[in-house]
């Protein structure tokens, strides 16, 4: 799920809530996740990847709740991945 719509905006017609296209993200790949692997399983290592867009430019953060070098080899097997997918 890459596209939550054009900044969707909030229910009084201004800016929405930037946690609000996360969240939806986040629940997309849990929803993935328990189709996928049903319900005997438990979340390991957790790599989050944002793009941060404001007006005076973007910028990436990344969060992982496990060590540096899991996490590392985390973003190896997803470059695999989404080079497969192209």
């Amino acid at each position: 799920m890459g596209d939550v719509g054009d900044e969707q905006a909030g229910e009084s017609g201004g800016p929405a809530d930037p946690r609000v296209a996360l969240m939806q993200e986040v629940a997309a790949q849990m929803d993935a996740i328990e189709a996928d692997f049903g319900d005997g399983f438990e979340i390991g290592a957790i790599v989050t990847i944002v793009e941060v867009r404001r007006p005076d430019g973007a910028s990436v953060r990344v969060r992982c709740n496990a060590p540096p070098w899991v996490g590392l080899g985390m973003l190896q097997v997803a470059e695999n991945v989404l080079e497969a997918q192209v």
